[in-house]
């Protein structure tokens, strides 16, 4: 029987996922939302009997003002994409989750397997509701993004393929260890059958260990080889250049296997791949200056992976720190460095830095940039200057979220740096 069709259902979390979850549903089912910001009567809520309640990602179950409520009836809550795998249990699903490259490797993939005239849709944490899709037929595949938050939640969402990227510590805040982090990603791999497929990146510290301590049920291909130097040369494409690029690309290799995909195509396809807004992205590059804008690094590891390609860098970095955070980079690896540092935990980053570079500290971005290009100019020895904006951070100190904190870098950039 259908879990989601003539029930009494609350709709927890007004944003992108669970107003697509009210759309959806509200022509056959009887319909209750609540949202924190929106002032109702709780009290109405709590007496009330629900068959189901969808939550949203954003949700906290221990910080929110129905935590009591959502704790006893924990049985009953389900997310968007619970409702979407009963709608669309026939379809084909492959679904992406880790702590960095999430995004981008879904994007790549859907690029991919639309130049090799697939009808695929690009859905999930990537920002397009899973629940708004039209048109979909017995063909339409689903390239779905999936975070921690909403995997958490789930109870009936299965996926014919799923890949975990890498797992560092992340969400610490809100998961509170970090083996329950890691179990909500795995969530995904738990429930799949023998039928199903799973990709994991198992020279990850976590994940070779959750491999080693449990069994399961689907078939597991190991991602561990380096990719061929010939096959990127045939790309071409500068964009892979940087080691957490490189990772991305050995998943969707993977799954052009298991798929049969063209080669050619796929080559053609991932030579004109120019990456996703803020995400590693130049923003500027001349003979003697490169300016990266990687806003969404909001974590050390992310940034770690961009800074370790790099011959020298003049790294901006800071806002709000991530509880558990460790910087894991050498002295090597970041020989002519200098860190910039700016925001909310000052103390944070410059404890992090210290050991490894010099560093100086502002009070805002402004400043920062103003000083940052009267340097740049002035620094005789390096021909070809970096300047990498990786925050390592969240945003929520100063910006709504990354991509507001990457524009705003973006405007600075083109107002003060002269080069």
């Amino acid at each position: 029987q259908n879990i989601f069709y003539k029930k009494k259902i609350l709709i927890y979390g007004l944003g992108k996922s669970g107003l697509s979850a009210f759309k959806f549903l509200k022509n056959n089912n009887k319909i209750t939302i609540y949202d924190d910001k929106i002032k109702s009567d709780v009290n109405k809520i709590t007496r009330a009997e629900f068959d189901c309640i969808i939550i949203s990602p954003g949700i906290d179950i221990y910080k929110c003002s129905l935590s009591n409520f959502l704790k006893k009836n924990s049985k009953k809550i389900y997310t968007d994409l619970d409702i979407f795998y009963r709608h669309y249990k026939h379809n084909k699903k492959i679904t992406i989750t880790g702590t960095n490259g999430k995004s981008t490797t879904a994007k790549i993939l859907y690029e991919v397997l639309k130049d090799q005239k697939v009808d695929v849709r690009l859905v999930g944490n990537i920002g397009n509701p899973v629940l708004l899709e039209k048109k979909v037929s017995k063909q339409t595949l689903f390239v779905i993004e999936a975070s921690s938050y909403q995997l958490e939640y789930s109870k009936l969402f299965k996926s014919n393929i799923s890949l975990i990227l890498n797992i560092s510590p992340d969400h610490l805040e809100r998961h509170k260890t970090i083996s329950s982090y890691v179990n909500a990603k795995f969530k995904l791999i738990k429930n799949q059958s023998k039928k199903d497929l799973a990709i994991l990146n198992i020279k990850n510290f976590y994940i070779k260990r959750k491999l080693k301590i449990k069994k399961f049920l689907p078939k597991i291909i190991k991602v561990e080889k380096e990719i061929d130097n010939s096959f990127l040369k045939k790309i071409d494409n500068q964009y892979f250049n940087t080691e957490g690029n490189k990772e991305n690309l050995k998943f969707i290799l993977e799954v052009a296997k298991v798929l049969n995909l063209k080669n050619n195509i796929l080559i053609k396809t991932l030579k004109k791949f120019k990456g996703l807004k803020y995400r590693q992205e130049i923003i500027y590059q001349s003979k003697k200056l490169t300016v990266i804008n990687d806003s969404k690094a909001t974590t050390f590891s992310s940034s770690v992976s961009l800074l370790k390609s790099l011959p020298n860098a003049y790294w901006i970095v800071g806002g709000q720190a991530k509880k558990g955070d460790k910087l894991i980079l050498s002295q090597k690896n970041c020989k002519n460095f200098k860190a910039y540092i700016f925001g909310a935990n000052k103390k944070f980053f410059i404890d992090k830095i210290k050991k490894l570079m010099k560093y100086e500290y502002f009070l805002d971005l402004k400043s920062l940039i103003k000083k940052l290009n009267l340097e740049v100019k002035s620094d005789k020895k390096i021909n070809h200057k970096i300047i990498v904006f990786s925050p390592s951070s969240a945003s929520f100190d100063n910006f709504k979220n990354f991509e507001k904190r990457g524009e705003y870098f973006n405007q600075l950039v083109k107002k003060y740096i002269n080069a």
